[in-house]
């Protein structure tokens, strides 16, 4: 008799796990100076998880109740057979939302073929506005590149569009309110999200410093009419707000100063098959070993019910001064 498996994921918590964050390369175009070290050393390539491995776990994750599945990186759109890997996740029965986190470098060329794949929502960073901050935050990204990107994507009818910005004082505090006229002036939704402390980042010498969600909802506050959306998308910690007059949606994600882990409905895969149990503890199981050593599919799904067991019951970003974790974003996408 073939062993039967709940249609729910649910932790020691009682959180329903609906929602997988898959990364699919730890290699970025970009040096973002929140996200990873100017010199990195990547995983060998036969550590990360090949095309087919990623494809076999989602399709486990979906069996088992998954109905969102967001594709990140490092940046995933440099990952190498990227397209066949959207191609089958879109035909993934039961999953409701593709979704993708990307730098916007190759969203130009690659957008239309992302929306005819199923990618229905898409996260893009953009922390500036000023070519020179922009370059200098990424240390190599070009600011025109993204843009053009974010019009690609426009012009391709993505159901979703927003920009993620992560402002730190000092670096782009001055932005906030540029950056939410720009959103407004594309009809596109943004976030801003709190720095969260994963690696040693600095920038010359100086650790970089957070600013936390409510200083900046003050702050916009005084430009724009906030109007809390009561029905706010229950996938993501985001907390939302309508721009009055407009079809905005303004979010702020705040790991430091408003716990969201009560409602975490998440699981993340690192690039190198990694099951994440949560993003600011190091708590996993190998998934890697598991497809690599002829487990079959009920072995490996028994496996991922059981690992629910380790999940903790949140993250402790509110507490900088003892650090829990020291890899870098690039290693989970966030």
């Amino acid at each position: 008799m073939a062993a039967t498996f709940p249609t729910q994921l649910i932790d020691g918590f009682d959180r329903r796990i609906s929602y997988l964050r898959l990364s699919v390369t730890d290699r970025c175009d970009f040096r973002c100076q929140y996200c990873m070290a100017e010199s990195m050393t990547f995983l060998p390539r036969g550590q990360v998880l090949t095309i087919e491995e990623l494809l076999r776990t989602a399709r486990l994750f979906t069996e088992l109740g998954v109905k969102k599945i967001r594709v990140t990186g490092g940046e995933p759109l440099i990952r190498r057979g990227v397209e066949e890997l959207f191609a089958g996740l879109g035909k993934l029965p039961g999953l409701d939302t593709l979704a993708l986190t990307t730098n916007g470098s190759h969203l130009a060329e690659q957008a239309a073929g992302l929306r005819d794949a199923g990618v229905r929502s898409v996260n893009i960073s953009l922390d500036s506005l000023n070519p020179t901050r922009f370059e200098a935050i990424t240390r190599i990204g070009k600011l025109n590149t993204v843009l053009e990107g974010i019009d690609a994507a426009i012009a391709s009818g993505f159901e979703r569009i927003r920009l993620n910005a992560v402002i730190l004082d000092g670096l782009n505090r001055d932005e906030v309110v540029a950056l939410t006229h720009f959103a407004l002036s594309k009809k596109i939704h943004i976030a801003f999200i709190e720095e969260m402390p994963l690696g040693q980042v600095n920038l010359g010498g100086k650790q970089l410093e957070y600013v936390s969600s409510d200083t900046i909802k003050s702050e916009l506050a005084t430009y724009f009419e906030l109007q809390p959306l009561v029905s706010r998308d229950s996938s993501g910690p985001s907390r939302d707000y309508l721009i009055a007059g407009s079809q905005t949606q303004l979010g702020f994600i705040s790991p430091h100063s408003h716990n969201f882990c009560a409602e975490c409905n998440r699981l993340r895969v690192s690039a190198e098959g990694r099951l994440l149990m949560c993003l600011g503890n190091e708590e996993s199981i190998d998934l890697r070993d598991l497809l690599r050593s002829g487990r079959s599919d009920d072995e490996i799904k028994s496996t991922i019910i059981e690992s629910l067991a380790i999940k903790p019951e949140r993250h402790v970003f509110d507490r900088p001064d003892e650090p829990q974790i020291v890899r870098f974003m690039n290693a989970t996408g966030g």
